[in-house]
């Protein structure tokens, strides 16, 4: 296995456990944060939101999981600033904490019919946390494995942390879906709650191994020169304004398009539709197992051929399947479901896999934690964090009809794909 990090073999981490490192604890982190997506689509409006109208209370659930959201780029930028300064490891090991503590606690929260109003309160605060936590999460994630990585596979192995959050949707979903077969009633009382209980022991997990590594190399000969930026955050403005800005918007259409895919169309199949939950998890569970080899092999080819190529096609594809998936999901076909979820998935990879690399390869070294983590958030708050409230508030203003929602999709594809036409290429620059 090769060892990178320092002169003395002994005192290096091979690239394989940082990888793992990344992927592990990343994944952990995704999966705290996607099944508070997955309760709002199926529960939250029923247990902290109460409406006459069922839909009116999953648009004000929807509104607190894009509150996390919102968190993301101010987590981004305060563990960016001591990423920057301190180091990439100590902030993976607090943000796993932080979002492993918030989660559990969601899983003990009384519902509205027990304490009023309190109960949204504080579900609004914990979903914060998360998202503080989960903003600083990537960015550093990211870059302990581009900046190990060898030159010439940086993408590959950056693309581990990109496919340990398509790996949390695949567990909560999965979590979700061992506990779909509970009566209503039962679900409603404690079976929503396990997953969240669960977090606990998946973080002891990520701790330990994240303790495992060595500080980046990259950072490390950073800090020994002393050179690391005062104030990373108006560094990285000043210097990259255009980097910051367009590496955002590479991320709404992204980010529009597999939120409406994960949990959007958990509501509107079974909502709309009258499809069985069940269906709709396995066809995520699938599309999970799919994206996860397709965005190791369009990364791994990227390596190869450059980012922007890829990246543009999977932009494309995110356009051009806006339509066609909503047209296959309303057939109401399970299997027709599964395999549209699938394709979607796959299709998405080629964006989603490679941006660990090219959105870190785009900032230096003394603003990248910063930079990173910035621009790859405020992406997700445009695009992830509004998609499953505007795609509900679209389908109540269109009377349930699928195609505004396709509409949305489209336009956000369109931001991806002006982004990644004027980003520069960056497979063959030096870190």
């Amino acid at each position: 296995m090769e060892r990178l990090g320092g002169e003395d073999a002994g005192q290096s981490t091979s690239i394989g456990r940082v990888a793992l490192a990344s992927f592990v604890g990343t994944a952990i982190e995704g999966y705290d944060f996607f099944i508070y997506g997955i309760a709002a689509a199926l529960v939250f409006g029923q247990l902290f939101f109460p409406n006459e109208d069922p839909l009116i209370g999953t648009l004000a659930a929807f509104a607190t999981f894009a509150v996390g959201f919102v968190a993301r780029p101010v987590g981004g930028v305060v563990f960016g600033h001591f990423g920057d300064k301190v180091g990439r490891k100590p902030m993976l090991v607090i943000t796993i904490l932080t979002m492993g503590l918030a989660t559990f606690l969601i899983g003990l929260l009384p519902t509205y019919a027990q304490i009023g109003i309190w109960a949204p309160i504080l579900l609004v605060a914990l979903r914060l946390i998360q998202g503080f936590s989960v903003g600083g999460e990537w960015g550093g994630a990211a870059l302990m494995t581009v900046e190990h990585a060898p030159e010439g596979r940086r993408s590959y192995y950056g693309s581990w942390t990109m496919a340990a959050g398509t790996a949390g949707v695949m567990l909560a979903t999965g979590v979700y879906a061992a506990f779909s077969g509970l009566s209503d009633e039962q679900f409603l009382v404690w079976g929503w709650r396990v997953p969240f209980l669960l977090s606990i022991f998946l973080v002891g997990v990520g701790v330990f191994i994240r303790l495992k590594i060595l500080e980046s190399p990259t950072f490390a000969r950073l800090k020994e020169a002393g050179v690391q930026a005062q104030m990373p955050i108006v560094e990285a403005l000043r210097e990259y304004p255009k980097s910051v800005l367009l590496t955002a918007g590479m991320n709404v259409g992204f980010s529009t398009f597999i939120y409406v895919l994960f949990t959007f169309m958990l509501t509107y199949a079974t909502g709309q539709l009258g499809v069985e939950r069940s269906v709709v998890l396995i066809g995520t569970v699938i599309g999970g197992l799919v994206q996860i080899a397709s965005v190791l092999a369009f990364s791994a080819l990227t390596d190869r051929i450059g980012r922007r190529p890829v990246m543009l096609a999977g932009a494309a594809f995110l356009a051009l399947y806006a339509f066609p998936l909503f047209w296959l999901v309303d057939t109401g076909n399970a299997a027709v479901i599964v395999l549209a979820m699938s394709i979607g998935f796959f299709g998405s990879a080629a964006i989603h896999g490679p941006m660990a690399a090219f959105i870190s390869e785009t900032f230096g070294t003394k603003v990248r934690y910063t930079g990173a983590s910035l621009s790859y958030q405020t992406g997700a708050v445009l695009g992830g964090g509004l998609s499953p409230f505007i795609a509900t508030a679209l389908l109540v203003w269109s009377d349930g009809a699928s195609w505004s929602v396709s509409v949305y999709l489209v336009l956000g594809a369109m931001v991806s794909l002006a982004s990644i036409y004027l980003l520069t290429e960056t497979f063959r620059n030096e870190l």
